[in-house]
């Protein structure tokens, strides 16, 4: 039997795949769980800075929740990581969706959890729940509002119509759009841009991008100015400044 999950490391840069083709990559509990233990290992492994999340085969990134798995039970959930193992948690690393097709449903609630994304020409988006009498319940409904104007996300989300790839980079949801072949190689060219960067520094300005947004200015500025003094006094602030007067590349060590 296949593996539902593939992990591929390339350099400071692990490239994970789900690996249900047959299913349009559909998500069923034991791949829940498995999703899940990856991205506890990712999260503590120091060697690792930035993840590429992408889907098997030429059809689909992910079609969201296996209905069959639903219809006999199963809720593909993690507790305290959501669905997918991954949906709710909080991951410190840069998470690049490289999107090679279909991301609908619970698919795209997955690339929604993601920090970045490039999708293929003829990637569609969209959350369809109400179609089937649910709703988006993995983030699409809390995510998606802000990240691209409102009235198109109340759009998808009341209609379940879906989106293409030129409409969601129009919208500014996605970074890249390139033919299908090349989805994860421009991916790979964007995790390596960000791979280049010291570490710590790159975490930290993740978390004030994810948590300044949704707090008032004063406390967002608190935020900011705490994880500053943070990247100020780290190895890697001296290691940056010493490599640009020496005319060198910089060794992080991501301390």
């Amino acid at each position: 039997m296949a593996e539902n999950l593939l992990r591929e490391r390339r350099g400071h840069i692990e490239v994970v795949t789900i690996n249900r083709p047959e299913v349009r990559n559909a998500i069923d509990y034991a791949t829940s769980v498995e999703i899940s233990d990856a991205f506890d290992e990712l999260e503590r492994d120091d060697e690792v800075w930035v993840v590429v999340l992408t889907g098997a085969g030429d059809k689909a990134f992910c079609a969201g929740m296996d209905l069959k798995a639903f219809t006999h039970g199963e809720i593909p959930e993690v507790p305290g990581m959501g669905f997918a193992g991954l949906c709710e948690r909080s991951f410190s690393k840069p998470l690049i969706a490289a999107v090679n097709g279909a991301a609908l449903a619970g698919g795209f609630e997955i690339v929604l959890a993601c920090d970045l994304i490039v999708a293929s020409q003829d990637a569609r988006f969209g959350i369809p729940e109400v179609t089937l009498g649910l709703i988006a319940g993995a983030g699409g409904l809390i995510r998606l509002p802000k990240r691209i104007p409102r009235s198109k996300a109340w759009e998808l989300a009341l209609t379940g119509i879906p989106m293409d790839a030129q409409e969601a980079a129009a919208l500014g949801l996605v970074n890249r759009v390139v033919p299908r072949e090349d989805v994860l190689d421009e991916a790979l060219v964007l995790a390596e841009l960000i791979a280049k960067n010291a570490p710590l520094a790159v975490k930290l300005a993740k978390q004030v991008l994810l948590q300044a947004p949704e707090l008032p200015e004063a406390q967002a500025w608190d935020i900011n100015n705490e994880l500053l003094d943070v990247a100020r006094g780290s190895n890697d602030a001296l290691e940056g400044a010493q490599a640009f007067t020496e005319k060198r590349l910089p060794k992080w060590t991501g301390r």
